[in-house]
């Protein structure tokens, strides 16, 4: 966890000492050296390219304790002891400056205990951290002071995890677990509890608790594979020690299974065996009856699970408390148990019911939190369910429930436009006011909350323009996956025309992810069937206008990208003035994948690209353009989406100097400062790129060499063959002689023809059907 921790500072360009125990051979620094190393292995990579590995220095706690002076925050991750813990404290203490941090990573220590192991000197600036795992991706940091923590000292380092690192702060209280795991693990034992009173197999539990009700798709038993069994068990060993006076006492306890696997050393994900595991193709889990593995499957009743697909969440409760299977009474178990607890135990350990909703959604990926999911239900006919259902000692504990929920101040909810409920405070509290959260726009809302929607310029089916008050449009899809139809490219253009004319600039960002998955193939399949070419080619050329309009505009273009932006929606960010995208931006040309290529101008921006390179002096004038070429090729012709936003630059769908953020609940207000400092530079258009010079036949050569090795060697087939020569000659600029000089036109037309020649061919036709049918590309 230290290493994954130290590598996401380092994504953020934050230099990072890790420190780990000497090794008693060799190399003192050998086991520090090996985590660093491993980091590179990892899936999902903890790096967000790999380079960033070489910003970690490795160190020692024998010879390079003097290093920690230099640091300005020291974060302790090391195994969940108390005794551990303390032993270092009194080691390090010593070392760490005057103006320095301490913190501690425990999942559910406590604070204050931990605090008293630090030498009076330090205790006012030691403070818990607690990030989630894994760290680059969970958006879930818990921050948590202690008796004598420095005032003022949680409120610096908020807007550093908020801003630096892109994280979601929840300020938590001194109690065991903190928020998150508190309630997130009880969410879990009485999963298992319910698992093994009605019957149910593992398999069938995690298809019961996973997307279909808006949970993580690793849903419950796998999630404790990939938290790890050992680390799941020691969570509620935790409990178990600290919350004897609990009323769930008795269910903090690890169930006899898993105790059992983690006796035979299998612990999940990092092992390659607990609940489940994976033999060959197959996924296999265990039935503790027998204590041996089977084939999962984990098929819901068909009943049941038309219960789940109903769009109204007070029907869809009242139809599971009202069903007699197993699988319904298991839900509506696991949901009464949870919504019990959290209401219990409000005033205890959160500030209000928002933080609770936020730590499990950011900490567990639930699309709802507990208190979201209750409302959402019909909060009065829910506490009726569960008053019912405690008197008649169904429930997991026979306290009632709080008297705010029944018939207090949060009776109808406890989220509200004013705020959220605060069971220890017995009021609704808004959102924190530092300074940091006004870069948010639209924060990640919890039911009930509405952000201004800002004032509409124009509106279409497809497409809305609008702004935030002040003199910089933006522009907003509102397409299934906003997806890129013809009335898109149409609104696009309305609204640069619009910007031009009355705007100081123009923002495309969306509301939510995806950014886009590119051009509606769906709305192009009636003409292609019926062979209406003219008017498919019309499209294409439209695409094309709307990217060169957005290069060229008079006022500056600014993608504010997050999430996938594959295919067309790739072409315009590579065509805007400025990008600003999240770390998390998984960008591409895949149009290769359906049997197309590019044709909104991102082939011939990618040779425009390469010639630049050249005229910068990046290559030999020997080698030319071929190396670049060549790196562009082989993305293009294999669909290659990166893996991060910092990615997507080196494989040049953002520019050098587009902006990479690590929040994405702040794009919309740093793209809007990129718009302000564009024109407040006195901001002109590029000029048009003449005089290119391309590659021509020499080029198309030297690529068709690369494509047939790879046929040759089974790696593509007979038609990925042809798609591939195709993208070369577009980016090599033709049937013309190596050297020549064209313009973009030249390029563009190149592009819209053999665009046109592929999407004639039946087996593209195919690729496109299939991939519409199916979501998945085919290889004929």
């Amino acid at each position: 966890m230290g290493a994954q921790i130290a590598a996401h500072l380092a994504n953020a360009d934050v230099p990072v000492v890790l420190f780990d125990l000497p090794a008693k051979e060799g190399d003192a620094n050998g086991i520090v050296t090996k985590a660093i190393d491993n980091l590179r292995k990892l899936e999902p990579s903890p790096l967000a390219v790999k380079d960033r590995v070489s910003y970690i220095d490795a160190a020692n706690y024998e010879t390079n304790l003097s290093v920690l002076s230099e640091c300005d925050l020291v974060i302790e991750a090391i195994s969940e002891r108390m005794d551990w813990k303390k032993a270092l404290y009194e080691r390090v203490a010593p070392h760490i400056g005057s103006g320095a941090i301490l913190a501690s990573n425990t999942s559910g220590l406590s604070i204050n205990g931990l605090a008293q192991a630090c030498p009076p000197s330090i205790r006012h600036r030691f403070c818990g951290i607690h990030f989630f795992n894994p760290p680059r991706y969970m958006h879930l940091v818990e921050l948590i002071g202690h008796r004598e923590t420095e005032s003022g000292l949680l409120d610096g380092l908020e807007p550093f995890l908020v801003t630096t690192l892109g994280k979601g702060v929840v300020r938590a209280r001194d109690t065991p677990n903190f928020v998150a795991n508190r309630v997130g693990i009880f969410s879990m034992l009485a999963t298992m509890v319910h698992t093994e009173r009605l019957g149910l197999s593992f398999d069938v539990v995690d298809a019961l608790t996973g997307p279909v009700i808006g949970r993580a798709r690793s849903a419950t038993y796998r999630t404790a594979d990939v938290v790890g069994l050992d680390t799941m068990a020691h969570v509620i060993y935790t409990m178990h020690e600290t919350l004897a006076d609990d009323p769930w006492h008795a269910y903090y306890r690890s169930p006899l299974w898993l105790s059992s696997l983690i006796e035979q050393g299998a612990l999940g994900q990092k092992t390659r065996a607990g609940i489940f595991r994976k033999m060959g193709n197959e996924i296999e889990v265990l039935d503790p009856a027998r204590q041996t593995y089977r084939a999962a499957a984990g098929v819901i009743d068909p009943g049941v699970a038309e219960i789940l697909r109903l769009k109204n969440p007070v029907e869809k409760f009242a139809k599971l408390r009202a069903t007699a299977h197993p699988h319904a009474q298991f839900l509506w178990a696991i949901f009464r148990d949870l919504f019990h607890y959290c209401a219990f135990h409000l005033a205890q350990i959160a500030e209000n019911a928002r933080d609770i909703d936020l730590a499990i959604r950011w900490g567990f990926a639930w699309q709802l939190g507990p208190f979201e999911t209750w409302q959402a239900a019909g909060w009065r006919d829910i506490c009726a369910a569960i008053a019912a259902d405690i008197g008649a000692g169904k429930s997991l504990a026979s306290v009632a429930l709080p008297q705010w929920a029944t018939d207090g101040p949060a009776s109808s909810g406890v989220h509200t436009r004013d705020g959220s409920y605060s069971a220890s405070a017995s009021d609704f509290q808004p959102r924190s006011t530092l300074p940091v959260y006004r870069r948010q726009y639209f924060p990640d809302p919890v039911l009930a909350e509405q952000w201004p929607a800002g004032a509409t310029i124009f509106e279409t089916q497809t497409l809305r323009m609008w702004h935030t008050g002040d003199d910089i449009a933006i522009v907003s899809f509102k397409t299934k996956q906003n997806t890129i139809s013809e009335d898109v490219l149409d609104g696009m253009l309305a609204a640069i025309a619009e910007a031009e004319e009355r705007w100081r600039g123009l923002v495309l960002w969306q509301r939510s992810e995806p950014f886009s998955f590119g051009a509606d193939l769906a709305s192009l399949s009636p003409s292609v069937k019926s062979e209406q070419w003219d008017k498919v080619e019309g499209v294409v050329a439209k695409f094309q206008q709307t990217s060169q309009r957005l290069r060229y505009s008079m006022v500056p273009t600014v993608a504010a990208v997050r999430g996938m932006a594959l295919g067309g929606s790739c072409e315009f960010i590579m065509h805007c003035d400025r990008s600003v995208a999240a770390l998390e931006s998984y960008i591409g040309l895949v149009e290769a994948g359906i049997g197309v290529l590019p044709a909104g101008g991102g082939c011939k921006e990618l040779t425009v690209r390469a010639a630049n390179e050249v005229a910068r002096g990046s290559a030999g004038e020997e080698l030319g353009q071929m190396p670049f070429l060549r790196s562009y090729f082989q993305q293009v012709a294999k669909a290659t989406v990166s893996k991060s936003a910092l990615e997507a630059k080196g494989l040049g769908y953002l520019k050098a100097s587009d902006v990479v953020i690590f929040n994405p609940h702040e794009l919309l207000w740093v793209a809007k400062a990129q718009v302000r400092a564009l024109s407040e530079s006195a901001y002109r258009p590029p000029l048009p790129a003449r005089n290119v010079p391309v590659a021509g036949r020499t080029g198309i050569a030297t690529l068709e060499m690369l494509l047939v090795n790879m046929r040759d060697g089974g790696f593509i087939s007979a038609y990925d063959f042809s798609v591939g020569l195709a993208i070369a000659r577009v980016l090599c600029g033709g049937d013309v002689e190596s050297g020549s000089l064209v313009d973009e036109h030249w390029l563009l037309d190149l592009e819209r023809r053999e665009f046109m020649a592929l999407l004639r061919n039946p087996k593209t036709q195919e690729r496109v059907a299939h991939t519409l049918a199916t979501g998945k590309p085919l290889r004929n």
